[in-house]
């Protein structure tokens, strides 16, 4: 029974705190906690911040930034959830990197690649080919920006940053349904509007 003990204290130092656990170990004043939630969470906010910069430079800049803002509203944010009970650090962190690339998009940067000719995608892309890709990317998303408010959220969120309906439904506070219901649309949208795009011009 002594062993059993010792194995599964050991089993429980391994496994890593959760979300909620390392919010509260940051309140309790440790403040590599939430150098901790940043390592976690890098991948997804570069993810939601890179659809709206104008390049891998100004994508880290955005993700900086959210990061930021977070760790500056943290203790307030924190001592609220405290009181009220779950504290879904996640989904905020969501809502922030959102908000962050709307003000940046309102800014003109928004969908938006450099002018100069693309770096072929592959050693055995030409320079034509890459220009023809570059023209399809630059279409799509100029399809994108055509879509309502929620339904480029939700597909921001779905495709770019790989979340689940329900992540995405908790991120935006709607329903699950309501996230499966604006992605259905916004998928519906973009291939009519490819479709109706002339010829030369479908991506």
């Amino acid at each position: 029974m002594k062993a059993l003990d010792t194995t599964l204290r050991r089993t429980d130092a391994r496994a890593e705190p959760d979300d909620e656990a390392l919010c509260r170990a940051f309140l309790a004043g440790d403040e590599e906690a939430f150098g901790v939630l940043v390592a976690r969470h890098r991948v997804l906010v570069l993810s939601l911040v890179r659809r709206y910069a104008t390049s891998p430079e100004d994508a880290a800049d955005l993700a900086q930034q959210a990061f930021l803002r977070a760790l500056e509203a943290s203790r307030r944010v924190f001592s609220r959830w405290s009181l009220a009970g779950p504290m879904p650090f996640r989904a905020w962190l969501i809502r922030i990197a959102l908000n962050l690339g709307k003000n940046h998009a309102r800014q003109g940067r928004r969908w938006l690649r450099a002018v100069e000719t693309p770096e072929p995608e592959s050693p055995d892309e030409s320079a034509h080919e890459s220009l023809e890709r570059a023209e399809r990317e630059r279409q799509v998303r100029a399809a994108v920006l055509t879509l309502p408010r929620r339904q480029r959220e939700v597909l921001t969120l779905r495709v770019d940053a790989g979340l689940a309906f329900k992540d995405i439904a908790e991120s935006l506070g709607i329903t699950e349904t309501n996230a499966k219901v604006n992605f259905h649309h916004a998928v519906k949208r973009l291939r009519a509007r490819v479709a109706e795009a002339p010829e030369e011009e479908r991506p």
